[in-house]
């Protein structure tokens, strides 16, 4: 799968827990979930979550504490 489609899956991911739409207009490897998108520390365990779910993968703590941009999730997700 390449980085654009890579991309795009976790934009369609974190799309609904998504508190600044804003956020989405500028969507890309540097977005940070906490920092541009706002979403809450709760939620973001829900994306990490669908993350796995939709590669098909198991993230382990250490990396969940590291998710904190798309660069990282598609990393993460290049990983495993």
């Amino acid at each position: 799968m390449i980085e654009k489609e890579l991309v795009e899956k976790i934009k369609s991911i974190v799309k609904p827990y998504v508190q600044r739409e804003d956020g989405l207009k500028d969507f890309s490897k540097e977005t940070e979930f906490i920092k541009d998108l706002e979403i809450n520390s709760a939620n973001l365990v829900d994306v990490i979550l669908d993350v796995e779910d939709e590669f098909d993968i198991e993230i382990d703590n250490d990396s969940m504490e590291g998710m904190k941009s798309v660069g990282d999730a598609i990393a993460i997700v290049k990983k495993k």
